[in-house]
């Protein structure tokens, strides 16, 4: 009775999903990098103030947007969508496919590229404000819609916070009970996957400089070769994950890049190296970056760079684990797993890394981050019997393309589900929120 009940309420509260898939056209065919979501962030202000009763707040942390909708006492849910985009270029060749090339932070001009989907995270938040806005007769509480800047490089979380996010004399966004976030991933499109506990890495990137003497190739004897000396770095690097973490511990450690030189025949003054580490385990975490820096002076000592300069290292990235609520990502799952039945699944842990935490760490909230699937449902039954899973494009490939007809709709719908059951009058309120989204995704598949 209760199923029936739920879709009959989404029935009569489900907005125009057409418009929303235009929205996700939109925005993907025109991204943009961190902290340069100027016209990603107007577009989701714009959508809230429309809506009407949502108080809107712009410009958080660079260009973060905050609608609070206040309807009465109960709980305070946040909500969270991340806007950036990433220097890619796009080879989906789909008729919404982004061809812009704008100046990164650093002066290049980079193709920009939605190729983590965080074009569909805007998309579904927007339609589940206005599923969540429209059924407000039925839920008591405060929603609180955040579409975060700066994803990517982990600091649109921090930098929000930073800037008076949850500070009363500032914006005087309320604090949550619970926040939710959610990312589109690389598995079967209509499943939702959630598991408490550890769920993404802590990160830290960060670009080591080293230094060296330049000269002419032909008088090694007058130079200091920092390409060699880095060469070994990386090398070096490979054995500290096999050598001195446990192997029942996840750990990576990665060199991504590598610059230095401008031709042939001169041996470089410096070669700039970006470096990355990951982990679950705060002490594993903390033992890498210690033996990583160890690695990096040993080899500049014995390649003689330490005469000319010590290696410089920047952080340009950085996050602790995302650790999921365990009694909050049960309830979830038992929503998730009424709706969704077979499709809602356990997720493993993932080696990706995610700033959302931040936002409830930061004023004490417990927190759920879960992933729903975007490959289309044929596409991936006929590569898993193929056994070809692995060559289906995912997350930051340049033929990432997420199937607009499920996506955005369980999107929408779980953030519709988990809200409301989080809510005063708990499990109704979370619900039609979560519904909405499952709904939206039916549609969309029918349409």
């Amino acid at each position: 009775g209760h199923i029936v009940d739920r879709k009959s309420t989404i029935d009569q509260y489900r907005p125009d999903l057409k418009s929303f898939e235009q929205v996700y056209r939109d925005i993907h065919k025109n991204p943009e990098l961190s902290k340069q979501e100027v016209r990603t962030a107007s577009i989701a202000a714009s959508h809230l103030e429309a809506l009407g009763d949502f108080i809107v707040h712009q410009r958080i942390g660079g260009f973060g947007v905050v609608g609070v909708l206040r309807n009465g006492p109960g709980p305070t849910v946040l909500l969270r969508a991340d806007m950036d985009a990433l220097p890619h270029l796009e080879k989906t060749h789909l008729d919404y496919a982004s061809t812009k090339v704008v100046t990164d932070p650093e002066g290049k001009s980079t193709p920009v590229m939605h190729a983590c989907g965080h074009d569909m995270h805007v998309a579904t938040l927007m339609a589940a404000a206005t599923l969540l806005h429209a059924a407000k007769s039925l839920w008591s509480g405060t929603l609180i819609c955040l579409f975060q800047p700066n994803e990517e490089t982990a600091g649109g979380a921090r930098a929000m916070v930073a800037d008076g996010l949850y500070e009363r004399e500032k914006y005087g966004i309320p604090t949550p009970d619970i926040v939710l976030g959610q990312h589109v991933h690389a598995i079967k499109a209509g499943v939702v996957a959630l598991s408490g506990g550890p769920i993404l890495t802590a990160v830290d990137s960060f670009e080591v400089r080293i230094f060296g003497k330049s000269g002419h190739i032909s008088r090694p004897d007058l130079c200091i070769d920092p390409v060699v000396t880095a060469s070994h770095i990386i090398v070096r690097l490979q054995s500290l994950v096999t050598k001195e973490v446990r192997p029942e511990d996840f750990a990576v450690i990665a060199c991504a890049s590598i610059h230095g030189g401008s031709t042939a025949n001169i041996v470089p003054d410096f070669v700039d190296l970006k470096l990355s580490i990951r982990s679950y385990r705060a002490e594993v975490h903390e033992r890498l970056l210690a033996a990583v820096k160890r690695v990096v002076l040993a080899e500049c000592e014995a390649s003689g760079s330490l005469q000319v300069h010590e290696p410089t290292f920047t952080t340009i990235m950085h996050a602790p684990a995302t650790i999921n609520d365990i009694n909050n990502a049960a309830t979830l799952k038992t929503v998730f797993k009424g709706y969704f039945g077979d499709n809602a699944i356990e997720s493993d842990p993932l080696g990706t890394s995610e700033d959302f935490l931040i936002l409830a760490t930061a004023c004490g909230a417990p927190y759920v981050f879960y992933m729903y699937g975007c490959v289309d449902a044929e596409q991936w039954e006929e590569a898993e019997k193929a056994g070809k899973i692995n060559e289906i494009p995912h997350n930051h490939s340049a033929f990432f393309a997420p199937v607009i007809q499920t996506d955005n709709a369980d999107g929408s719908g779980c953030f519709c589900t988990g809200r409301l059951d989080l809510f005063g009058q708990t499990v109704r309120w979370l619900r039609g929120y979560w519904f909405e989204g499952v709904t939206t995704a039916a549609a969309w598949k029918e349409g």
